[in-house]
């Protein structure tokens, strides 16, 4: 069963709020997805355990226990989970001023962030004590270098790969062979996907490949089960190739 939630469209700062920052977490008892919405507060996203989803446009971000998404206020995007799902949202009132953008981003959710923002869901805090915690926040609040982006090709001619790829990451086609199925140059379509996604087609079949092993890895597969599953000879070179795309190792984002 697949649950569909909708949520209005508002503009940054539409809808005034008392808080400065203020907390949510839910676990979704089925598979859920969010339509396109935005919020008149910024927004921080991770999850407590396991992975979701995030979608900006062309961008997938995928969302995890260390690795969250910052979302700026009255930016579109839809969200997605599946069942069993621990995820935490924190909205920080528009206007409040910190080191991150105004465009979505990557936030590493380091030991520290995590017992600040839980911090502000003790009963009984006090407003000072909150004052100083919320402080805090901002100031440890960074952009991280890290992020399971993937940024979709939207042509024509490249949708057919696209499908292909995210439907079955474990899929061996080369450039060469999609371009033989398509009838045109492997030339076209290496420039095509730089154009489109500012890689190779290489480095973009290895992103997608991340995002569904990180899926996986939380749910507590074991690596190389999940080496295997997307597309890896050996649990060695899945972990390179891994390394290399998130600067992480798998190991970081399997449950226990």
């Amino acid at each position: 069963m697949r649950v569909t939630r909708d949520l209005p469209t508002l503009a940054a700062g539409e809808v005034d709020v008392p808080f400065v920052i203020q907390g949510y977490e839910e676990v979704v008892n089925a598979d859920t997805a969010w339509n396109e919405h935005s919020h008149p507060w910024h927004e921080l996203l991770w999850n407590e355990h396991g992975t979701s989803t995030a979608v900006v446009g062309s961008q997938v971000w995928c969302i995890t226990p260390t690795l969250g998404l910052w979302m700026p206020a009255g930016q579109l995007h839809s969200a997605s989970a599946v069942a069993g799902t621990s995820y935490r949202a924190h909205f920080f009132r528009h206007g409040t001023e910190s080191a991150l953008p105004d465009v979505p981003v990557a936030v590493e959710i380091t030991p520290l962030l995590r017992l600040l923002l839980e911090r502000l869901e003790e009963v009984g805090l006090t407003q000072r004590s909150r004052a100083v915690t919320e402080a805090m926040v901002l100031d440890v609040l960074r952009p991280s270098p890290r992020a399971l982006l993937v940024q979709l090709p939207t042509s024509s001619l490249l949708r057919p790969i696209v499908e292909a790829v995210r439907a079955d990451p474990a899929g061996q086609r080369t450039l060469d062979g999609w371009a033989a199925a398509l009838g045109c140059s492997a030339r076209t379509l290496a420039r095509a996907f730089r154009a489109e996604t500012g890689t190779s087609f290489a480095r973009w079949v290895a992103s997608v490949r991340a995002q569904h092993a990180v899926q996986l890895l939380s749910l507590g597969h074991e690596v190389d089960v999940v080496a295997d599953a997307v597309g890896y000879r050996s649990a060695s070179a899945f972990g390179a190739a891994f390394r290399r795309t998130t600067g992480m190792t798998p190991g970081k984002f399997r449950a226990r």
